[in-house]
């Protein structure tokens, strides 16, 4: 600390005396200007005072007969002498310019020396403000990091449990049904020689257990990424989730739209998606629900979804008691995904009084 502020006093002294060098040479410069403007106001009288005594000496050599030897004389003299004092005055111009020249590139490193001087002390200030910080705001900041060596533990987890919840799904949907489709294949080779009508029943099974997996692909790869989404936009996406979530689980869902603005950043759209869509399977797994109502209002400042149940509740304390890492009913997955977005994320439920998640995701960029 010691050192740092021992720097900062040798670094202001430089920064003070760029600055006095800055100011002495602005000042040096602005005279020169000065005499700069003088001097060459000065040429031009002594160029318009040279042209007509060139013209009086041209005049005299035209008519030389006509003159007396002592006016020639002094045409002469007159002429030579402010033709060398205009010589002189040109020396002395071009001088004046180019030591006003050499000024203003002084000037032009000192000015830069100055900026880097004051941007240097900034930075000294900002590093020895935060080394000489109280031990609270120090701890802070370590407890800010942890948490986010955490968070990026837990979405690493959270990325490996879902390339595992994929792996199952595959190998116990498309991935089973098939095998028996190839079994089933191989009892229709042996009948359709012997039993025609047994081998017609098989084949008609064998296109129901193609279809169940053709359905079982194209659920996995709407879980992986909604297509309709860059298709046909965020609410009729939502729209058809919601008609396809009350024909699998004959819960009722109020999907209310306050208003709709265009969601230009697609990873908020395709988040809002996963939200609203984690919400109504955790509604399906624990709330044991007849009823659902969503709430969504888009402006161009906020997203805001509102997702409410006539479920069995939960007790928040009992929640809150849990380590929040450690997920609990999907709501971890809604959580991270919010805070990623800088949004706010809230739950308010009770035993018997069914639950309400809160959300609200800035949509400004």
């Amino acid at each position: 600390m010691d050192a740092i502020s021992e720097g900062k006093k040798e670094i202001f002294e430089i920064s003070e005396a760029a600055r006095n060098e800055y100011n002495s040479l602005k000042k040096e410069l602005d005279d020169f200007q000065s005499k700069v403007q003088l001097l060459i106001k000065e040429v031009e009288i002594l160029e318009h005072q040279e042209q007509i005594s060139r013209k009086i000496l041209l005049t005299v050599s035209k008519n030389f007969s006509k003159h007396s030897e002592e006016n020639i004389k002094k045409a002469y003299e007159n002429a030579n002498q402010l033709q060398i004092k205009l010589i002189l005055k040109r020396q002395e111009e071009k001088d004046l310019i180019k030591r006003r020249t050499d000024l203003e590139l002084r000037l032009k490193n000192a000015q830069n020396i100055l900026k880097r001087s004051e941007n240097l002390i900034s930075k000294v200030c900002v590093a020895f403000d935060f080394l000489s910080g109280d031990l609270e705001n120090i701890s802070d900041t370590l407890e800010d990091m942890n948490q986010r060596s955490i968070l990026g533990r837990r979405i690493i987890q959270v990325r490996e449990e879902e390339h595992q919840r994929i792996a199952r799904d595959i190998h116990d949907g498309p991935a089973q049904a098939l095998t028996n489709a190839i079994i089933k294949t191989e009892v229709c080779e042996r009948l359709i020689d012997i039993d025609i009508v047994k081998a017609k029943n098989e084949i008609q099974e064998l296109k129901k257990v193609l279809r169940n997996s053709i359905k079982d692909i194209r659920g996995i790869i709407y879980n992986l990424h909604p297509m309709a989404l860059d298709d046909i936009g965020f609410i009729p996406t939502i729209q058809r989730y919601i008609h396809n979530f009350q024909s699998d689980t004959n819960i009722e869902v109020d999907f209310v739209i306050l208003s709709q603005v265009e969601v230009e950043d697609n990873i908020k759209n395709i988040a809002l998606f996963r939200i609203v869509q984690e919400a109504l399977n955790n509604v399906q797994k624990h709330s044991h629900a007849t009823m659902v109502k969503i709430k969504l209002e888009m402006t161009k400042r906020n997203l805001y979804v509102l997702v409410e149940d006539n479920g069995i509740g939960f007790n928040i304390k009992d929640l809150k008691r849990r380590n929040r890492y450690e997920g609990g009913f999907g709501l971890l997955n809604m959580q991270e995904r919010i805070e990623l977005l800088n949004g706010t994320f809230e739950v308010k439920s009770e035993k018997n009084c069914g639950a309400k998640v809160i959300i609200n995701i800035p949509n400004e960029n």
